[in-house]
């Protein structure tokens, strides 16, 4: 709340210690709670959250970094968010991933 100012409204669970905090911060009549309102912020967490969730198949941490690095760089390579580009660009960029990546296969 320092960085960003004051917010109008603060949507929460209902966990305790979010209530204790917004106590201490003298915002505690700014907390919305209901059923559904927490929706958007926890959608905005589910990035991480899949992250979470596939390192937790992994018994080392060394074998988690291995992964991670090869997984994050083919992952981007291929991942082209679709929503932000035009069908034909979307088409090409994959191409070119694609075209790419059976180079590399192939050496």
């Amino acid at each position: 709340m320092k960085r960003h100012g004051n917010a109008e409204k603060i949507f929460t669970d209902r966990f305790a210690s979010y209530k204790a905090a917004l106590r201490e911060l003298g915002a505690l009549e700014k907390q919305r709670t209901g059923r559904w309102l927490n929706n958007h912020v926890e959608n905005s967490h589910l990035p991480f959250r899949r992250r979470e969730r596939a390192m937790q198949r992994f018994r080392r941490m060394r074998s988690l970094q291995k992964f991670a690095s090869v997984h994050s760089s083919v992952y981007n390579h291929f991942n082209q968010e679709r929503s932000l580009a035009s069908r034909g660009t979307f088409k090409l960029t994959r191409t070119a991933a694609l075209a790419e990546w059976r180079e590399l296969g192939a050496a």
